[in-house]
């Protein structure tokens, strides 16, 4: 039997996978940080998102949990979103 890799020992895929994302709580910043995703993951469910807003209401985080098919996926989605200029942080 071969062995596991590192990344399959940590994580088997697919799997379902959170992926936060802050920036200013705007119409703009969250349909900006859906389409970065869906553009690795296809469309989105509804229920997969969830906002929390910062006590002056000013920021929010995003979690975005997607079924993740590969590490390669995961990191091109970090990267993309880590990327963009209206995403403050990413975990």
């Amino acid at each position: 039997m071969a062995e596991k890799t590192d990344e399959q020992a940590l994580m088997e895929f697919p799997c379902d996978f959170p992926i936060k994302l802050m920036g200013e709580d705007t119409p703009e910043f969250h349909r900006t940080v859906r389409k970065l995703v869906e553009k690795h993951t296809g469309p989105l469910r509804d229920e997969a998102i969830n906002n929390a807003f910062s006590r002056n209401g000013r920021f929010v985080s995003i979690t975005i949990t997607v079924i993740a098919e590969s590490r390669a996926q995961l990191d091109a989605i970090y990267r993309e979103v880590t990327a963009h200029e209206a995403v403050l942080m990413a975990l």
